[in-house]
């Protein structure tokens, strides 16, 4: 890799002399890059940004590094306020109990996706992948502001979460390419910082666009923020990859394909069969368990019936395709036999079916149960992300200083375990919201210490050209882990919570059942105290607890992954594998 003096010199040398320092330069790199490793592929997009970042200054890492932090705030607190208000977007269009079911789709497709945005950034570069999700971002926050029956709603969340995730996925591969493996923890615990304040800020704006504005507003207002804190370090990479390309150190694209030859080089390299059988298989199989209540038979309605038959085939045509015709793999099945990979993605996968089972709905249950506003409830349901967010920074100069991730990964068992046993105790009707938020605290700080150190120990088995790949799987399984919690969610709300309600309500208001279940807003109409209240706050009772239930089962697989992991040394790696774990600057 050229240094910073190559780089200068080059710049201030005579124009007779600037095609020598410019072939010394590129020479240089092409000596260092084979030195480290003579029989490592990489791909344009990663070749492109190590050129990019060869260019940089100091000055420009600190501003691009800051412009990060800014872009993770925004999306932070912009996810924050969407967070409090969604459950007053369904209830808008009578469909508070299909909270669960708008997410499960959006979801699958954003975890799905993260591999193919993976091979675009790997493929076309950082820059095209970044305006990719930016666009996804901002015409899913567009149609969620024009919204105006719940299907919409449901197509333009998919569209948004796929690009939210997508925005945070690459940003967290912008942070790998500029930092060392032993150093990269820091930085990703410094980026998720912004949590701190959003946590506060974003519920209460939420509560400030409810009462004076609607909805709407906020998805519209945000989709304009997003993109103007989004443009300049757009901005940073384009101009850099101009003046790596001025250098020679910018990969030559081949322009020899038509467009046709194109198109079906990327559809076979973007492997857009296995995409859309993934995606339709897992979106097929979960919906059934939060629509069947609604159907009109039931489980025994055709569509119902057809839909876990068509997942099925779905999922087996998937691994026939993989396995026998797919010239590409969308899944890179070999990356899973390794225990680091494998474990790290599996303990992410399984946290988030803990945690999504119990967390689906819990805006509501506080809102309608401790009969909190928008704010506090949103104050308590993100102490889950302020205590996560608070430690992770410190679990990375943990991992920095002592070069360990496993024992540390450990250290997270006794939160998690006693935050989830202890909201079997506590998510009741009766308990104190104060008990609520010690757990939410317990269960935050054990998910960061996990999250952190699953993400250091899946990127300590490969080599730079393959972090993408690998962060992409451990999103997918993520994702998937998150779909499966809110599909159990959604299962055990749309099929307990109607029939608990018509139990519990008195017989002079039993006709309010199908009222009552289809808005957060009905609900809170009748105050504290009047029979139809508590009727509500006792059939959310019954089924949140259940719901917490079905969540702690899953700790314990949690827990065993974390057993599977190899405990490498990141301080080490360095100096025994090169650019296995070097970064570019920091």
């Amino acid at each position: 890799m050229a240094t910073q003096d190559q780089i200068s010199a080059a710049h201030t040398a005579e124009p007779r002399d600037m095609e020598k320092n410019e072939v010394d330069v590129h020479n240089r790199d092409l000596s260092a890059e084979k030195a480290d490793s003579d029989s490592e592929y990489k791909q344009e997009g990663v070749r492109a940004v190590e050129a990019i970042t060869q260019v940089w200054t100091k000055k420009v890492v600190i501003i691009t590094l800051v412009l990060i932090y800014l872009i993770s705030f925004v999306s932070a607190f912009q996810q924050s306020v969407q967070q409090n208000l969604t459950p007053y977007v369904t209830s808008a269009f009578n469909g508070h109990g299909l909270l669960a079911t708008t997410s499960i789709v959006s979801t699958i497709v954003g975890g799905v996706f993260k591999l193919t945005i993976a091979k675009m950034i790997d493929i076309w570069g950082r820059i095209i992948g970044f305006c990719f999700v930016l666009l996804l971002i901002t015409v899913g926050l567009i149609m969620k502001a024009v919204c105006k029956n719940v299907e919409t709603y449901a197509a333009a969340q998919t569209l948004y979460w796929v690009g939210h995730l997508g925005l945070g996925y690459i940003l967290d591969v912008v942070i790998a390419d500029m930092t060392t493996l032993k150093n990269r923890m820091i930085i990703f615990g410094l980026t998720s910082t912004p949590t701190i304040a959003t946590v506060f800020a974003g519920s209460k704006f939420a509560q400030l666009y409810y009462d004076n504005l609607n909805f709407r507003w906020a998805f519209g207002s945000w989709a304009i923020i997003l993109v103007g804190f989004c443009i300049p370090i757009l901005a940073i990479f384009i101009y850099h990859e101009r003046k790596a390309k001025q250098f020679g150190l910018y990969p030559e694209k081949p322009q020899d394909r038509t467009w046709w030859e194109a198109t079906k080089h990327y559809t076979v390299e973007f492997d857009v069969v296995g995409l859309l059988l993934t995606s339709a298989a897992f979106s097929l199989i979960l919906l059934p368990f939060s629509l069947a209540d609604s159907a009109p038979h039931g489980w025994k309605t055709g569509y119902i019936i057809a839909m876990f038959v068509l997942g099925g085939v779905c999922l087996v045509g998937f691994v026939l395709w993989e396995k026998y015709m797919a010239p590409v793999q969308y899944l890179p099945w070999e990356y899973l036999k390794d225990r680091n990979i494998l474990g790290g993605s599996l303990i992410y996968g399984f946290m988030f079916i803990s945690i999504y089972c119990w967390d689906t709905y819990y805006s509501s249950y506080l809102q309608v149960v401790n009969n909190l506003n928008i704010t506090i409830s949103g104050y308590v349901l993100n102490s889950f992300s302020l205590a996560s967010s608070f430690l992770s920074p410190f679990v990375g100069l943990a991992i920095r200083y002592t070069g360990n991730y496993k024992y540390i990964g450990m250290t997270g068992i006794p939160f998690m375990v006693l935050g989830t046993a202890l909201l079997v105790k506590f998510r009741t009707p009766e308990s104190g919201v104060g008990y609520l938020v010690m757990c939410q605290l317990f269960n935050g700080f054990g998910s960061g210490i996990f999250s952190m150190c699953a993400q250091i120990c899946i990127m300590s088995a490969v080599s730079h050209q393959e972090i993408a790949v690998v962060l992409a799987i451990y999103g997918l399984f993520g994702s998937i882990g998150a779909a499966i919690g809110e599909t159990i969610a959604g299962s055990l709300w749309t099929n307990m919570l109607p029939k608990q309600l018509y139990n519990d309500l008195p017989e002079g208001s039993k006709n309010l059942t199908k009222t009552l279940y289809g808005s957060i807003v009905n609900q809170k109409k009748y105050p504290i105290g009047s029979p139809v209240r508590e009727a509500v706050i006792e059939a959310y009772g019954y089924v949140m607890h259940r719901m917490v239930i079905a969540g702690a089962v899953f700790i314990i697989p949690v827990v065993v992954c974390l057993f599977v992991w190899k405990n490498i040394n990141v301080k080490t790696l360095e100096k025994t594998k090169g650019t296995q774990a070097k970064g570019n600057i920091f």
